[in-house]
């Protein structure tokens, strides 16, 4: 069930109608194509991702300037902001104390997949 609750001040008239949510079909639309794997690290927490953090990874969608990604690179995953502009690729870092990842000729960089959910496990 999905149901509304304000993030602001408190109010007795807010409808509480429910809709039924299926979490699977809202995070998992192509099973055979979706990953999950976990963040470790801080270099990204300007784009919500947190050490820890359960990413939702789809392989099958089209990696576009600006979008979160998956990358590959020399065998070494990472996850950061794709920065495509003018035939130059980097990878953007969402901290400042972590430098954005520029490519260089030798190297190989591969797009593994775009970040389409995070899930943040709150401590109990």
């Amino acid at each position: 069930m999905l149901n509304k609750v304000t993030a602001g001040f408190p109010s007795p008239a807010e409808d509480l109608g429910a809709e039924r949510l299926d979490i699977s079909g809202l995070l998992v639309p192509n099973p055979q194509a979706t990953f999950f794997m976990r963040a470790s690290g801080v270099s990204m927490v300007a784009f919500g991702i947190d050490d820890q953090d359960i990413l939702v990874v789809n392989k099958s969608k089209r990696p576009r300037h600006g979008q979160i990604v998956v990358a590959n690179l020399d065998g070494e995953f990472t996850v950061k902001q794709l920065y495509r502009k003018s035939g130059r690729t980097k990878l953007v870092a969402g901290n400042p104390t972590y430098p954005d990842i520029v490519p260089k000729e030798e190297q190989t960089l591969q797009i593994w997949g775009v970040v389409t959910s995070v899930i943040k496990v709150l401590p109990a």
